[in-house]
């Protein structure tokens, strides 16, 4: 199982989508805790989540750590995962009322960021880490 997790190719590009993904949660996730009434719990409150003050946190967490992850290309596929979760959460509780009142061009230019990160890491999702990464190293150790 381990194994099947950690897999990955020789890919040397692989690592320019760990850091463009990785970066963005990274500073994302440290800005909720920086900012939190903007970023973090007041900015979920403004859109109607639920605890937004516990959700401001976790949400956090998770980016900062998976960010952290992703960057290193440490079990990859699982950080991956969580941060999936994030942006289709993220274009569900926003992006839609932005097409409801906004209408499309608008939904698309608020969406661009998004899309980058959700597509980013559904790469990482299937490719793994890479050339470089920590996931290849302990996979080449076995």
């Amino acid at each position: 199982m381990l194994q099947k997790i950690l897999r990955t190719d020789d890919a040397r590009t692989t690592i320019l989508i760990r850091l463009m993904v990785g970066v963005v949660f990274l500073s994302e996730g440290i800005q909720k805790f920086l900012f939190p009434d903007v970023r973090g719990a007041g900015r979920f409150e403004k859109i109607g989540l639920p605890s937004p003050e516990f959700l401001g946190t976790l949400v956090g967490f998770v980016e900062t750590n998976c960010g952290a992850l992703l960057i290193l290309g440490f079990f990859t596929r699982l950080a991956s995962i969580p941060l999936i979760i994030i942006m289709l959460v993220a274009l569900g509780t926003t992006k839609l009322e932005i097409l409801a009142n906004e209408g499309l061009w608008e939904m698309l230019h608020a969406f661009r960021t998004d899309w980058a990160m959700l597509l980013g890491s559904i790469f990482l999702l299937i490719k793994g880490g890479g050339y470089g990464s920590v996931d290849r190293k302990l996979m080449n150790e076995k």
